[in-house]
């Protein structure tokens, strides 16, 4: 692989010309610098980055609007979120709309870097100083309303033995030597559930099976 191609959007332009400084710096290639979130969905159409750094908060369109329109447009590159805020409710929703990483301004710039490549290669990256705030959320008292059958319960019992395993943070490849089955078996599984749980991600699966008990989302948070 050449160098990682990372399309920045945030409408501070002090920010993101620090930022791709930074970037550029340690070998990383910023293809396009935008300040607007409408425009920024345009260009992750054309120029089909690597991965998207977009800020939370933009006049125009929030982060998470753009997310959810990149999404819904069919774009599937790894995004991660790059904000001031710590709230929970902008960690869930993020993870939810199917970010790929939670990153906190005021990170390391090589934790940045490192952040970067592991979520392009697939795993989910959450800010470490945001862990005890994803901890309280699994933790919390996410009750389904009563009498609602939940889409959690249409899976078969491999589909949840798999659903148990995302929610660890495990890669289809992990998933399979663990069940002695075919990577190919797992990516069959893998798209019935999301299907069935009505998500778009990886990510979005792993929130909803530990907001119903399984296991712990500790390592999605680094995997």
């Amino acid at each position: 692989m050449g160098k990682l191609r990372v399309l920045v959007i945030d409408d501070h332009t002090l920010f993101r010309e620090g930022l791709e400084g930074l970037l550029e710096r340690r070998n990383i290639e910023v293809i396009a610098s935008i300040g607007s979130g409408k425009e920024g969905i345009e260009v992750a159409q054309d120029l089909d980055p690597d991965v998207v750094l977009l800020d939370m908060r933009m006049p125009d369109i929030d982060g998470l609007t753009v997310l959810r329109t990149i999404r819904q447009k069919g774009l599937e590159m790894p995004t991660a979120i790059l904000t001031t805020s710590s709230s929970e409710k902008d960690l869930v929703e993020a993870l939810r709309a199917g970010a790929q990483g939670y990153l906190l301004k005021d990170m390391e710039p090589d934790d940045l870097v490192v952040a970067l490549l592991d979520i392009v290669e697939g795993k989910t990256v959450v800010a470490p100083t945001l862990t005890p705030v994803l901890a309280k959320v699994v933790q919390g008292d996410t009750v389904p309303t009563a009498g609602e059958p939940k889409p959690i319960d249409t899976l078969t019992p491999r589909e949840t033995e798999i659903l148990g395993l995302l929610a660890e943070g495990q890669s289809n490849k992990v998933i399979a030597r663990n069940l002695g089955i075919s990577d190919g078996t797992v990516k069959l599984h893998v798209k019935a559930i999301l299907r069935k749980l009505e998500v778009h991600s990886r990510v979005e699966a792993a929130v909803m099976a530990v907001e119903h008990g399984f296991r712990t989302m500790q390592s999605v948070d680094n995997s």
